[in-house]
């Protein structure tokens, strides 16, 4: 996957086109994450001892190839292309050149 938890995305289809937001977590081998604020579902949850019941509201994930990176330097929905610099795998963003932390 070419992007990682904690950057910034936007969404480029579905109920919420055109939102951006963070990534919360990443589920690699099912090429799905979710986005803070994004694809909000409604759960309705049983009372426990440690909390009551009622409706929940919770993200739901979503499939990776609906989202695009946002690049940190010019803050443009971007791909990312990869190159080899001092050893090391870096993730560079494709409008402005720069590497992406």
């Amino acid at each position: 996957m070419n992007i990682k938890s904690k950057d910034i995305v936007v969404i480029k289809t579905g109920k919420d086109k055109g939102t951006r937001g963070p990534i919360e977590k990443v589920f690699p081998t099912k090429n799905r994450i979710i986005v803070g604020g994004v694809n909000i579902v409604k759960r309705h949850a049983k009372k426990t001892s440690t909390r009551g019941g009622g409706i929940v509201e919770k993200p739901a994930a979503i499939d990776a190839s609906n989202v695009m990176l946002i690049c940190p330097h010019c803050d443009l929905a971007t791909r990312v292309s990869y190159q080899i610099q001092d050893g090391e795998k870096k993730r560079m963003c494709k409008k402005c050149k720069k590497v992406i932390s």
